[in-house]
């Protein structure tokens, strides 16, 4: 979650990909080096330009409360951008604030169609997020949330 840095693809409209790479190669070395204030600093304009991988980064700084005040209403709100785009990471962490009411009003329906999302793409925490939502809610809630998944597409 917050501790990986995914260094595929670029979602950032406004800046290049090398500037783009070359930001992420500097907030990752901030950040192993433990200079976490200088990899926010990095990460929070691609974050800002659209860079879903950079968001839900951004989302986990928030939630984990390290390094900026912990806020789940603000890591909701940047896992729920990243989860719009398609980041994998962000539905499921998305998935997981809605099935716990971190930030958001809890709702299974919702938490259960973000982590099938993630889990459709291979993603092994939503998989068992998604059976412990999935056993506090009706066969019927459970259709619809699979419907809306089925019907969902990325807003890039």
């Amino acid at each position: 979650m917050l501790y990986c840095f995914i260094l595929n693809g670029c979602a950032a409209k406004r800046i290049s990909e090398d500037q783009h790479q070359g930001d992420y190669q500097a907030a990752k070395a901030a950040f192993m080096r433990g200079d976490y204030a200088e990899s926010i600093r990095l990460l929070r304009p691609l974050a800002d330009q659209g860079d879903p991988e950079a968001q839900q980064l951004i989302g986990g700084f928030y939630e984990n409360g390290k390094w900026v005040p912990q806020d789940f209403a603000e890591a909701a709100k940047w896992y729920h951008k990243a989860a719009e785009q398609g980041s994998v990471q962000g539905q499921a962490n998305l998935g997981f604030m809605y099935a716990m009411g971190r930030g958001v009003s809890k709702n299974n329906v919702l938490a259960y169609m973000w982590l099938e999302l993630a889990v459709a793409k291979g993603n092994a925490d939503a998989m068992w997020n998604r059976r412990n939502v999935a056993a506090q809610m009706t066969p019927d809630e459970i259709k619809q949330a699979q419907r809306i998944a089925k019907e969902w597409k990325p807003n890039r």
